[in-house]
């Protein structure tokens, strides 16, 4: 029997995946992965498929388990605030009703991210905050659903024993599929169409984001430090921001992006061009890449996600992170950002997602 049993919710996702390779690399770990979709090619893990919306069937797929770490990496997306707040609320009560009356869980760690600072969907880039963004600015007078999870976490917590952690990502930069916020994946399907059409990739958002500091999460900072939380007697019942320590300019980063492509920079029209608009008529030409180039079958619209990445780029005020407080308590693992992204494609190579 593991002492140290971990239920890895989202698990096919850019932060779950990563969680879970962090715990294999570790050692020690009992893995089970928690998906809507069946883990695939991870034999370390064992897998369960679950529709955490379907709660009868979630509940039931859950009670032989017993897990002392609970990684909570998943969310999804409603129509509005009010119907993200339930359905997302729905979800984490479903996976600690399945846990609480056992007494094995120790510790949850919940992952949100900077709409705790910038506030909801419907309000991105209305908001005027102050950065770099601290753990200890007080709550927007907005309905977001973070809140909503870092209240139900710490509620649970406090009657039922156990240690929480929340985790705020900035944009997650990470080897996944299918997942509703990838820009690596969404920036690589751009690039590649472009090389193969002959037209140059254009920066689509913010002139403050062109210009101006930015920080990013890489998946792998992200696993490191909500495993370090969960497990670092100093660290437990905190918020921490998660990034990965240093800052850039997309007008820097955009080059290099660029270089590893092999595809001319276009010309900064000067303000917000929308990327989910340019790639909108893209998948008959990316299913001609994939076919020119014997790769996975997988469809534009499963890899890149254009729409968030429009929100990403496109905020009208620089978003940097402190990350003082976690580093206080001992976590220093830092990640160069620009190879944050030469990772990722280089995987995405290697797994003959793009060419």
């Amino acid at each position: 029997m593991y002492q140290k049993r971990a239920l890895v919710v989202g698990a096919t996702g850019i932060v779950g995946l990563n969680v879970a390779e962090h715990l294999r690399d570790q050692g020690g770990w009992e893995i089970h992965g928690l998906s809507r979709r069946p883990v695939l090619g991870a034999s370390w893990m064992r897998s369960h498929q679950v529709d955490l919306l379907d709660r009868k069937a979630a509940l039931a797929a859950l009670q032989d388990l017993s897990p002392t770490h609970i990684y909570y990496c998943t969310w999804t997306l409603g129509q509005n605030e009010d119907e993200n707040i339930r359905l997302n609320g729905d979800m984490l009560r479903t996976v600690l009703d399945a846990f609480k009356d056992k007494d094995c869980v120790e510790h949850v760690s919940v992952v949100t991210g900077a709409k705790h600072y910038l506030g909801p969907f419907e309000d991105y880039g209305k908001i005027e905050p102050v950065t770099p963004f601290v753990e200890s600015t007080p709550r927007l007078k907005k309905k977001n659903f973070y809140y909503e999870l870092e209240d139900m976490v710490m509620g649970y917590a406090a009657r039922h024993g156990f240690d929480w952690s929340v985790h705020r990502a900035h944009t997650i930069i990470g080897y996944a599929v299918g997942n509703l916020m990838n820009i690596g994946a969404t920036l690589a399907t751009y690039a590649s169409v472009c090389k193969a059409t002959g037209q140059p990739i254009i920066f689509p958002g913010s002139a403050t984001a062109w210009n101006g500091l930015n920080d990013i999460t890489d998946a792998r900072i992200l696993a490191k430090q909500i495993v370090w939380a969960s497990t670092e007697p100093n660290a437990r019942n905190e918020a921490f921001n998660s990034v990965n320590g240093d800052v850039f300019r997309w007008k820097q980063l955009w080059a290099k992006i660029a270089d590893y492509f092999e595809v001319e920079v276009g010309e900064y029209p000067g303000d917000f061009n929308s990327l989910e608009a340019r790639m909108a008529d893209l998948g008959p030409a990316w299913d001609r890449v994939v076919e020119a180039n014997n790769l996975q079958r997988n469809t534009l619209d499963r890899l890149a996600s254009a729409w968030h990445t429009d929100l990403d780029l496109g905020r009208p005020m620089e978003c940097v992170h402190s990350t003082s407080k976690a580093r206080a308590l001992g976590f220093d693992a830092y990640q160069d950002s620009a190879q944050s992204f030469i990772d990722v494609f280089d995987r995405m190579r290697a797994e003959r997602i793009i060419p």
